[in-house]
């Protein structure tokens, strides 16, 4: 199974509004959604999926287990609830959503229970998120490459992460981008701006072009149906090897997304 380019996040959404953007996703083509036992919409997303009358088999829902869920004996049960939330039998993919701080779970018994999880049914496939080499490296050791579906990490062309990236791409691991937009800031650059305007596109359509033609997923977010809709315009947005050398050279290291307590030690 492979993983969709483009999907739809729901990191922040709530109540109402997760349920509306889920909806409106849906409704104009998306057919990827990506959740987490943190973001605390489980249930509204599968709520927006059980009234959209799209069916299960169309869909690919990813959801990422929270650190409070590490422990072998807990990893599974954890998953279940969030299935029963998101009203399925099975995700298509789940996600390990940090390291454990400070080691205090290891990699082996968290890799070693979500792979369980996978045999059991509960998930297609498994992967990993914000996890620099060293951890890559660990999670491989345990369960093998072909096991790892993905590690999503944060990605912009303010955030390019060269180092995590090159060895993602030699273990033939797929890079799912989360914060593609960089929060909105790169919708206000010169450079995406022009480029942008030249292909008479939006600078959300040109930043998520230039991630997919990387050959990276993404799974930008929005309340908005008409942006939902636009942004999904962007694979069929082809930029010229000169956009992708001018968006290359905006890397400034910018990274938004590294909790205290929680981020690894970054490669870049």
């Amino acid at each position: 199974m492979s993983i969709p380019s483009f999907g739809v996040g729901t990191f922040r959404l709530d109540g109402q509004v997760a349920i509306d953007s889920v909806r409106n996703a849906l409704d104009v083509g998306y057919r990827a959604i990506d959740t987490a036992q943190i973001y605390n919409n489980e249930a509204e997303v599968g709520q927006a999926i059980a009234e959209s009358g799209v069916k299960r088999d169309e869909l690919f829902i990813t959801t990422k287990i929270w650190l409070d869920n590490y422990a072998h004996d807990k990893l599974i049960p954890s998953l279940k609830e969030s299935l029963a939330k998101l009203r399925t039998d099975y995700v298509d993919l789940t996600l390990i959503h940090w390291p454990a701080p400070g080691n205090s779970i290891s990699v082996t018994e968290f890799m070693t229970a979500l792979a369980e999880a996978k045999a059991q049914g509960l998930t297609r496939q498994i992967g990993i998120s914000n996890f620099n080499i060293e951890l890559t490296q660990q999670a491989i050791d345990v369960v093998g490459k072909p096991a790892i579906a993905t590690n999503q990490i944060e990605l912009s062309p303010y955030l390019q992460n060269p180092k995590l990236v090159a060895f993602l791409k030699q273990q033939g691991i797929h890079i799912t981008s989360y914060m593609t937009l960089a929060y909105g800031n790169v919708l206000k650059d010169k450079v995406i701006n022009a480029i942008a305007k030249r292909h008479q596109a939006t600078p959300a359509q040109v930043t998520l072009a230039w991630a997919l033609r990387l050959g990276y997923s993404v799974i930008p977010s929005s309340t908005k149906r008409e942006n939902l809709a636009s942004n999904l315009q962007a694979s069929q947005l082809q930029l010229t090897d000169e956009d992708m050398a001018q968006i290359a050279a905006l890397e400034r290291n910018g990274r938004l997304v590294s909790p205290d307590g929680l981020a690894p030690e970054w490669d870049d």
